[in-house]
């Protein structure tokens, strides 16, 4: 019977990796996550713009390898901020907070938008925008957990 279970347990065990975060029963969340790759959308907006406000030449190799470098960055960092913040929504976030905080939904359209804006466009206006949405669910996020947890922003 157990050389049967073993036999079963080896037909049925799969070989295709998984991962996850979430959907998952740990519990553990932060929007320090989404600040992270949000701070870096800001950063390589920034040196996006100083890049072209320094060259001269924009076919010069140096200039479109960091600009496609920069680029991809932030695109990715975008990327990973919607990811981050979705899952605060989808997975943290339940009814009894919507009751405290109506706004909440359209506080993650704007940010998942804006986030969708950084990826589109070189705007620091929008990668601001962007980071200011994140410390505002940082602050809803801290007080649904009756902790006073401070902004700090990492760069």
């Amino acid at each position: 019977m157990k050389k049967l279970l073993i036999l079963l347990l080896r037909k049925t065990r799969s070989s295709t990796p998984v991962s996850a975060h979430c959907d998952g029963p740990c519990g553990v969340y932060d929007p320090a996550q989404a600040q992270v790759a949000g701070e870096a959308v800001l950063a390589m907006t920034k040196k996006l713009i100083a890049l072209d406000k320094e060259s001269t030449d924009k076919t010069d190799l140096n200039y479109l390898h960091n600009f496609t470098r920069f680029t991809s960055i932030k695109e990715s960092e975008a990327e990973k901020a919607k990811h981050h913040l979705t899952v605060l929504w989808a997975d943290y976030f339940k009814p009894t907070h919507l009751e405290k905080y109506p706004d909440l939904h359209t506080l993650f359209w704007n940010a998942l938008k804006t986030a969708s804006s950084c990826k589109q466009e070189i705007s620091e206006t929008h990668a601001n925008e962007l980071l200011d949405y994140i410390q505002q669910v940082h602050k809803i996020f801290w007080e649904t957990k009756g902790k006073d947890v401070s902004w700090r922003e990492t760069s």
